[in-house]
């Protein structure tokens, strides 16, 4: 069983950053594919960014790309989501998700394990 504890989140002014980080235990960690995702009030969850369990490989929901930078530290099975020029639409709570076997998915039934989520609140 795996379990993941998100940090990090907080209240932020647009064009701020903010870096999540996603701890994790119980399992092979670099086995891992990881991915972020953020749910809105009253919205889906939706995908944001996600990398192969060897971080060689990542992708980015378009709203993101060139702004959030997702990263992971094998050594200490940790993933992270540097977040820069915030932007008062992406306030949401943030989850990360783990799914065993190399290879990433962008869609939230594709993820084995959740963390409990973040709040990110970005203010205009």
């Amino acid at each position: 069983q795996v379990q993941l504890v998100e940090s990090g989140g907080g209240l932020v002014q647009a064009g701020g950053s903010l870096r999540l980080s996603c701890a994790t235990s119980g399992g092979t960690f670099s086995m891992y594919a990881m991915g972020w995702f953020r749910q809105a009030p009253g919205k889906v969850r939706e995908f944001v960014a996600a990398t192969t369990g060897s971080g060689g490989i990542t992708s980015y929901v378009d709203s993101v790309k060139g702004r959030f930078t997702i990263s992971r530290d094998n050594a200490k099975n940790t993933v992270y989501l540097k977040m820069n020029s915030l932007k008062p639409e992406d306030t949401a709570v943030y989850y990360c998700a783990a799914r065993l076997g190399g290879s990433y998915y962008t869609h939230v039934e594709a993820y084995d394990y959740w963390g409990q989520g973040t709040q990110v609140t970005v203010s205009s």
